[in-house]
């Protein structure tokens, strides 16, 4: 099997769960539109991801999200609609622009009472959480900038409890975490390492597929 082969077999099983437990919802196919028109890169979660994230937020009994990396509002509006009653989800964009289009994207689906957006650089948003103590959260998200993710780990667990899940995506990267000495693959490779190796979480790794092998990092912290 050659790699467009492999390519169209992970399509197709992609598509098949879809299919089964993700069917189409107007209201993530309008953001999808509506990120696309207004010029969003598209590397939001997958429709099977995205159902994977609210299943991980109702399993866990998560009221409050932290969300690093909005892009158009795709994940928030899965997330959201998993929250309970009271619930709230705070979600950090460095970009104006993506944050205007994910607040109408989210305000569309009818969650915009249980999201914020902050526009700012991360580091400096975490920072201000942490000085303004605004923790702790139940679930924290990872999805931004790769080159930040050791540094965007170090804040979540200031921001964490016991019991918090810490999400972090992209963290395969089509096997480029193990081959590839780039900055980013050695960023994502640092993150794992760190989730793998303190003491205070417990990690594991889950394979994601879509046109291409990627990965959700998942961990609880434990103390």
């Amino acid at each position: 099997m050659d790699g467009d082969d492999t390519r169209r077999l992970l399509r197709r099983i992609d598509d098949y769960v879809a299919g089964l437990f993700a069917p189409p919802d107007e209201a993530l196919e309008a953001a999808l539109r509506e990120s696309g028109r207004e010029g969003l890169p598209s590397i939001n979660v997958s429709a099977t991801e995205g159902k994977l994230l609210q299943m991980l937020v109702e399993i866990s009994g998560t009221r409050r999200i932290l969300e690093i990396g909005t892009l158009g509002g795709y994940s928030a509006i899965h997330f959201a609609r998993a929250l309970p009653d009271g619930g709230a989800l705070l979600s950090l964009e460095l970009d104006e622009h993506h944050a205007e289009v994910a607040r109408r994207n989210v305000e569309r689906a009818g969650v915009s009472d249980r999201v914020e957006v902050r526009v700012g650089d991360a580091r400096q948003s975490l920072q201000r959480l942490v000085e303004g103590d605004e923790g702790p959260f139940d679930l924290i998200f990872i999805d931004a900038d790769k080159e930040g993710y050791p540094e965007y780990l170090d804040w979540s667990l200031r921001l964490s409890r016991p019991g918090t899940l810490i999400l972090g995506d992209n963290v395969i990267r089509e096997g480029n975490v193990i081959y590839s000495d780039d900055s980013t693959s050695q960023a994502v490779r640092e993150f794992n390492e760190k989730l793998a190796r303190d003491p205070r979480l417990s990690a594991i790794v889950l394979p994601l597929i879509r046109e291409r092998i990627d990965g959700l990092a998942i961990a609880r912290v434990t103390g």
